[in-house]
């Protein structure tokens, strides 16, 4: 089996184009990147989006929760939906750069995490993300490379951030301390040290909480530029209550999710702010989310100077606001000040993890997720 696949895959490694798509715990749809690897460091050629219909999203949704009726057939469906999400945006950005299929060496197609458990109380774990990586593959003729996270938690790591080997060959910065923080539903920070080496993990909700109190008060997919949040006041009790989690205390090798940070953990704490306003509940939201990465930010930092935000978050000018009062003496910019626009990093960094795979080379990184070493992560399906 094993010569059979090299056989299929050796010439395919070499290509120079790959695809990421990324689509996250934020669930407003699908990024995708077309990544030219000629010269060894990865340069974005096309950007495209696709974002969830309506029935789409909430379905997603509701299979972040256990305890719903017939989830096996309705992943599955699911499943099969981003599958063909994914394929549309794979046709943008091959419409996009004029190339044909055929020169794309590979998909790195990360798929939708519905349960992300890495530790349980037994010490078995697992990450679970929704997709039809077949699918996606016999709808675009190229070779995908999906479950990219499974083989870390099989090695005892989190399975995540993925991200940060990516981050330090993009953004690392030789004799300096640079920060990497992305803003997704879920927010990691990535620690790229002056002496090149690299720590990462989760440090707190992104946008996740926001988005979905805005959600429901507003009708709105997300506070825009956090303007709503910046109309309240932030609700010091509330913020203590909140930053009280115990996650956001433990020592890093990390990761977390909807699996923590969902609408029942929020109205817990709720429940003692019934007469609160909604914008006051919004900017207080806004601060756990800027406060919790400031926070990890503060602890694990060091001499760090710059602070790189990418995601969803990269473009809510009230969080970057916060992020910068709360971390006096550190730049807080975005990414695209470094040549890569904030919501095409996820999606580059799949395109280099499928790489990575391809050429049998190590997609994680020991000392961010704790796995017991380095592993080429991803199971290939080919085209």
């Amino acid at each position: 089996m094993t010569i059979a696949t090299h056989s299929v895959l050796s010439g395919t490694a070499q290509r120079p184009l790959y695809i990421g798509l990324m689509s996250g715990t934020s669930l407003d749809g699908v990024d995708g990147v077309l990544a030219d690897y000629a010269t060894g460091a990865g340069q974005v050629l096309a950007h495209a989006s696709c974002g969830f219909d309506a029935p789409l999203r909430a379905e997603l949704l509701a299979l972040n929760s256990p305890g719903g009726t017939d989830e096996l057939h309705r992943a599955a469906l699911a499943a099969n939906a981003l599958a063909r999400s994914y394929a549309t945006v794979v046709a943008q950005l091959l419409a996009q750069a004029r190339v044909p299929a055929t020169a794309v060496a590979a998909i790195g197609a990360h798929g939708q995490t519905v349960r992300h458990r890495p530790q349980l109380f037994d010490g078995t774990g697992y990450t679970l993300q929704l997709g039809n990586p077949a699918l996606l593959a016999e709808l675009t003729g190229i070779t995908v490379v999906a479950d990219l996270r499974s083989r870390d938690v099989a090695a005892g790591g989190q399975g995540a951030p993925l991200v940060p080997a990516f981050h330090q060959g993009v953004f690392g910065r030789g004799g300096q301390t640079v920060l990497a923080l992305n803003l997704g539903g879920i927010a990691n920070l990535s620690v790229l040290r002056a002496d090149g080496s690299v720590l990462g993990f989760d440090c707190g909700p992104g946008n996740a909480l926001m988005d979905g109190w805005c959600q429901q008060h507003l009708g709105l997919d997300f506070d825009e530029n956090g303007r709503w949040a910046a109309s309240g006041r932030v609700l010091p009790a509330l913020l203590a209550a909140l930053l009280d989690e115990p996650f956001l205390r433990q020592p890093p090798p990390k990761s977390t999710g909807r699996d923590l940070f969902h609408r029942a953990w929020l109205d817990a704490h709720l429940q003692s702010f019934a007469g609160a306003r909604r914008e006051d509940v919004q900017a207080t939201l806004a601060e756990f989310t800027a406060a919790a990465c400031a926070n990890a930010a503060r602890a694990f930092g060091g001499a760090a100077q710059e602070l790189l935000v990418c995601g969803g978050g990269a473009l809510n000018g009230h969080l970057l606001d916060r992020l910068g009062a709360l971390l006096p003496g550190i730049a807080v910019t975005t990414t695209a000040g470094r040549g890569l626009p904030p919501q095409q990093v996820e999606a580059a960094a799949f395109a280099w993890l499928a790489r990575q795979c391809l050429l049998g080379l190590p997609g994680n990184l020991a000392s961010v997720t704790g796995a017991h070493g380095p592993r080429i992560l991803g199971a290939i399906y080919p085209a």
